[in-house]
Parts: structure tokens; sequence; C-alpha cells
């Protein structure tokens, strides 16, 4: 994304990335949620707001920051996702989301997952990892890349998928396994689809 409006920095690993580090450091706005607002402000950040049900900010900063926090007590989602939806009502919709993988794998496959949910809500936004890039897409898409840079492609509602530029062929995945592991061959590669699919890009060539 060539305009990031917001940055999310979420309450799993904090990111060392060199990538997630700079959109962190360089961002116009930044959202915690809740408890990721422990660890950015132990380091001397200070976010713009920090989003959530307020159950892992330490008492310390909940007292500190108590101008900053918008409380959201609702269990029907969680605090990703609250941000999303503030950011959303703001007007903002080109976001990058931060520090939303580690610690519980089944909070991670959550976070992954909701950016289909974001971008039927006509959001722009992708999670940066340590590792790689998460972007949700829907129906055809074209992506610059490197020869032998790593990809996988996660079908949710997607039919007729094909890949040029890819070294394997992808067709319609019904585990999310089947689309792991794939590379690319040139310097872009293009994907045909009717639906919605989440691809992965590796920054770094295995």
């Amino acid at each position: 994304m060539n305009k990031i409006e917001a940055v999310i920095l979420a309450n799993g690993d904090y990111p060392t990335g060199e990538l997630p580090m700079k959109l962190l450091r360089e961002a116009p706005y930044v959202a915690c949620c809740d408890g990721g607002a422990n660890e950015y402000i132990s380091r001397g950040n200070m976010p713009n707001i920090i989003i959530g049900d307020g159950d892992s900010l330490c008492d310390k900063y909940r007292e500190q920051c108590a101008s900053l926090i918008h409380h959201i007590p609702n269990q029907d989602t969680n605090d990703q996702t609250k941000t999303v939806q503030y950011l959303h009502s703001l007007g903002i919709r080109h976001i990058a989301i931060v520090g939303a993988t580690g610690k519980r794998e089944d909070h991670t496959i959550g976070n992954i997952s909701l950016l289909v949910e974001y971008m039927r809500m006509g959001m722009k936004v992708r999670t940066y990892t340590d590792y790689g890039v998460f972007v949700p897409c829907q129906d055809d898409a074209t992506f610059s890349c490197r020869p032998g840079q790593q990809v996988s492609i996660f079908n949710f509602t997607a039919t007729g998928l094909k890949a040029d530029g890819l070294a394997y062929p992808i067709y319609d995945f019904t585990t999310w396994w089947q689309g792991t592991l794939n590379s690319c061959l040139g310097d872009s590669f293009h994907i045909e689809a009717k639906g919605e699919y989440i691809v992965f890009m590796a920054y770094h060539n295995e």
C-alpha cells in the first residue's frame, strides 16, 4: 500500500522485523489494541488511541493514558476488529496491522482470517509480520515480487483459482494447507479468481 493512514498495533508478539518496525515508527496515526499499548509505551512511545475492553492494559498505563482509552466492552468481537471499526468510523481506510501474530495460535489464526471481513467493509488493510505480509484479495489480482519469493494462498470463497507467474499451479483449494509453499518465477504474478482469498508473501527467499 502506498498510502497508509494508520497503523494498528495488536497485542501479539511485539514486532522486531525491519518492515513492521518501520511502519510503526513512521505511522501518521497509531492505534493500540488494549494490551498492545503496554510494550509500545514502555519503549517511550505514545499512541493516538488505545481501544478495547481494558482487560490487558496494565494499571499504570490505564491511569497514565486515561484520556486516550476508547473503552469498548463488547465481547462479540476482538480488540483488533474493534480498532478497525473505530478507524472506519473516522473515515480511515488504508491500514497496516502489526503485532497481530505470536503468543496464542488461535488468536493469530483469528486475526489473519479477519482480514477478509475488513476487506468486505471497504478497508484497504494488510497484516505485516516479522516474516511477511498477508493481503486480503477479491477476484483477480496482480502482485510485484522477486524470483524465488515465497508465496502462500489461503482460499475463503474463491472459485476458478488460476495463477500465472508461480512455480506451482493453483486451484480451488478446500483446505488452507493446499495453497502454501509456492514461489515466484519472475518479478510479478497474477491470480485469476472469483471470490475472496488471502495471499501471504514472505520478505526473504528461503
